[in-house]
């Protein structure tokens, strides 16, 4: 099992910046990648960015690309999400997720623990 707490979130202006944080504990040795999606109200989740724990390479969704930044220092530390830029559709619940197998970094459906998600508003 792994325990994925996020914190972090919390009430910005549209152009400011958020740092959130997802911190692992419990078989992180098992993790293939871990990832950050958002659920915004009424909708779907959505893939925001991923990062395989081997290798470090990152992945982006086409609407945070150039925006956001997900990175990690090394396995005791947590996973961050650097948010630059932030606009109003960028309101949601973020979740950090952790995933064990290979696949798709950007398929929901993969993962396979999820935190508990931490709210970002973004006022216009």
């Amino acid at each position: 099992q792994v325990q994925l707490v996020e914190s972090g979130g919390g009430l910005v202006q549209a152009g400011g910046s958020l740092r959130l944080s997802c911190a692992a504990s419990g078989r992180t040795f098992s993790t293939y990648a871990m990832g950050w999606f958002r659920q915004a109200a009424g909708k779907e989740r959505e893939f925001v960015a991923g990062i395989r724990w081997s290798g470090g390479r990152t992945y982006y969704a086409d609407s945070v690309k150039d925006r956001f930044t997900i990175s990690r220092d090394n396995a005791e530390n947590p996973v961050y999400l650097q948010m630059n830029r932030l606009k109003p559709e960028d309101t949601a619940v973020y979740y950090c997720a952790a995933r064990r197998l290979m696949g798709t970094i950007s398929s929901r459906d993969e993962y396979d623990y999820w935190g508990q998600g931490t709210q970002v508003t973004v006022s216009s």
